[in-house]
């Protein structure tokens, strides 16, 4: 590749990694697997390599991840915490070994292998053999001080265990022409100065698998993985709720002049001075030994009692790591060679056609049960027909499905090999499954719509999300119930609701009078609605909750908001042009338009006030969790109030997490992205 295309090529890549990273991290969002992600920063890695000189200081590959937590102390690490390269094939691996041997005159004539740990990197520092301080990677320059909750954890020596003399002895025996002896046996004998060793905290899988029995149990969330649950767990400011954890460690680094020279040495160094160290980890020569050794530790990988996605390489000798140096943020002298995503083979029984909310048609594999990444995966979706056709896949096929942690199970390949001439070829409907009507895809679009608007299945998911607690929220109108008045003839849009009468339900299977009674009545207290709850329960495309209240405060009316150019929202805070385009095309529609004006008149819309500053100007919070002082809806207008953003995903723009009980995932995130969280009481404080 020519250094033009080369530029040409990164910069789509840098495009494509920012917007992946910014649909994970700020909308909570994904369209791609990790694993597919990876691959997107490996290729820019790769090109980067090639030609330094296009590496810019706004590059992907650039960032090191995670700032400290305020509600820890923070410390400065002496020396920079780097991550490392990803590579996923035998020949990346001799790509890197020719690559960083033309950078030394030295031969790299060993390599050090290590697993690869699924948890979290720690800095523990001993003075005088006492462990003094311990910190977190946090954004690799400055960490989060978490010495207590370090201190209790079993597998980490308070105080460095003194060496016997037949140890030290047995020790310069084995290592006597590449160490310095004379400063070996001086550091062992007092283990005066400071010592700074370098691990991974993580949880054993039994461990895991008790505490989310026991999280269960008590009615709380379960952790998705292992390094999930440890990092919470080692960043609790109770040191109790750590000690109950149970997390282990392995130290893998060593920070100190005690006259070695290769990895290995520091490795055989730890355990000396009784850090533990990972018993797997092992010296070889050439690239075919760490591929025999990928191989067989991934063939024990199920049987390890700790989670691992991958191996650890490292150039054995430290004066060639020291010489080959970092780019960005990487050592050049490591990488991490991983297990390829968790995969699986099955049989595509069926290939069955969901009609969603805005009409389109999403086929979706019904597939022979089977167990893949923790789960029993029996569907998959297939996006649409370019993609079946994409993929080749016929219903009757033997296909490999991936599932990377907790993303979505996906057909990767079709193994034609085991085709038996049975399977049948698949193609999209041209009528629609809900209500036969004609299905039509729109030029530049690969999904096919069912062109009724008034299709049951759109017309009832359209009902069900103007209800929804988003919505005028009718808390026990549910799916069933929707569907049988739709059956009924009762109902045709959500307008009829109102119009619905107490003898009308109480004739229904499930209903009886007192029933009936209490149903209409909830409907008919909904004739009142705020207008950002009107626009979003529209269901219009890109318009959540947060945009709807956006759009609500800039224009106050619906006739204002229905009527509002596309220039006009597009200037709206937080509100671009897929969305400002979206918004006009909907209310641009007859049939949207007539749907709207007999919701008016059924409904009252309030009168939205505009956006206030106050003391939360310019802040953004995320809740989680159950409030027990206010509901969520109560928090969000106290916010809203004093000038601040509601949103809905954590991001490293996120000013604040609010947690109450049983916070979720969001909570876990803002642990690692080091944003300040608020607890109900900290939060009713800020309140006054």
């Amino acid at each position: 590749m020519t250094k033009s295309a080369a530029k040409q090529r990164i910069e789509q890549l840098k495009k494509a990694v920012d917007y992946h990273r910014y649909l994970y991290h700020v909308l909570d969002k994904q369209e791609i697997s990790e694993a597919a992600l990876d691959s997107l920063k490996h290729e820019l890695y790769t090109l980067e390599q090639q030609y330094p000189e296009l590496i810019t200081p706004d590059s992907p590959t650039q960032r090191i991840g995670g700032k400290a937590l305020s509600k820890f102390a923070k410390i400065r690490h002496r020396t920079r915490m780097l991550s490392m390269e990803d590579i996923f094939s035998f020949e990346e691996l001799k790509d890197w070994m020719t690559r960083i041997q033309k950078l030394t005159v030295r031969s790299i004539d060993a390599l050090y292998c290590e697993m690869k740990m699924d948890g979290l990197a720690m800095s523990l520092i001993y003075e005088d053999g006492v462990l003094v301080a311990g910190a977190t990677r946090g954004d690799g320059t400055i960490g989060e001080d978490i010495l207590q909750n370090l201190r209790t954890i079993d597998a980490i020596p308070l105080r460095l265990r003194q060496p016997e003399k037949k140890d030290v002895d047995a020790f310069v025996a084995r290592f006597h022409d590449t160490i310095d002896a004379k400063k070996f046996c001086a550091i062992t004998a007092t283990l005066t100065g400071r010592i700074e060793v370098r691990g991974e905290v993580f949880m054993t899988k039994q461990v895991f698998e008790a505490l989310n029995r026991s999280q269960e149990k008590s009615g709380l969330p379960i952790f998705a993985n292992p390094r999930n649950a440890a990092a919470g767990s080692v960043r609790q400011l109770d040191p109790s709720i750590t000690v109950a954890r149970k997390l282990d460690f392995f130290g893998y680094a060593l920070l100190a002049d005690a006259g070695l020279t290769t990895h290995e040495q520091a490795h055989a160094f730890l355990q000396l001075i009784g850090i533990k160290i990972n018993p797997l980890s092992k010296l070889v020569t050439t690239a075919e030994g760490v591929e025999k050794y990928h191989e067989d530790v991934g063939k024990k990988r199920e049987k390890l009692p700790y989670w691992t996605d991958g191996v650890v390489v490292v150039v054995n000798r430290d004066d060639v790591s020291e010489e080959l140096g970092v780019v960005g943020k990487t050592p050049r002298g490591t990488v991490a060679y991983k297990f390829p995503a968790e995969q699986a083979t099955t049989i595509i029984e069926d290939i069955r056609v969901q009609v969603g909310r805005t009409g389109a048609l999403t086929p979706v594999a019904v597939m022979r049960p089977v167990r893949v990444a923790g789960t029993t995966v029996t569907h998959a979706t297939l996006h649409n027909q370019d993609e079946i056709e994409r993929l080749g896949v016929r219903i009757g096929d033997t296909v490999v499905i991936e599932k990377a942690g907790d993303v979505i199970p996906k057909v990767i390949k079709v193994i034609v090999e085991a085709r038996n001439g049975k399977e049948k070829k698949f193609s999209m409907p041209k009528k629609c499954p809900e209500c036969g009507s004609i299905v039509a895809r729109n030029e530049g679009e690969v999904a096919a719509y069912c062109t009724n608007r008034e299709c049951y299945a759109r017309t009832a998911l359209n009902i069900l999300h103007f209800v929804s607690k988003g919505g005028v929220d009718m808390p026990g109108l549910g799916d069933k119930i929707v569907e049988r008045l739709l059956d009924e003839g009762l109902i045709r849009d959500a307008a009829d609701l109102y119009k619905l009468k107490e003898e009308d339900l109480a004739t229904l299977e499930g209903f009886g009078d007192v029933s009936a009674k209490k149903m209409i009545a909830m409907i008919q207290s909904r004739r009142r609605v705020s207008l950002a709850r009107f626009l979003y329960g529209l269901g219009i495309r890109h318009v959540g909750e947060e945009t709807a209240v956006d759009i609500a405060a800039k224009f106050q009316t619906i006739d204002a908001a229905r009527t509002a150019s596309e220039k006009e929202l597009a200037s709206v805070p937080n509100i671009g042009g897929v969305v400002a385009k979206s918004f006009t095309e909907w209310f641009r529609d007859p049939v949207h338009t007539s749907a709207v004006n007999r919701l008016l008149k059924e409904l009252e819309v309030d009168r939205a006030k505009p956006a206030v500053k106050g003391p939360f100007t310019g802040k953004t919070f995320v809740l989680t969790g159950t409030l027990e002082k206010m509901s969520r809806d109560q928090a969000k207008a106290q916010i809203r109030a004093r000038g601040g953003e509601i949103h809905e995903s954590v991001s490293v723009k996120t000013t604040y997490v609010i947690a109450g009980a049983e916070a979720g995932s969001k909570l876990e995130k803002a642990k690692k992205l080091g944003v300040t969280i608020l607890n109900e009481s900290r939060f009713l404080a800020m309140l006054g």
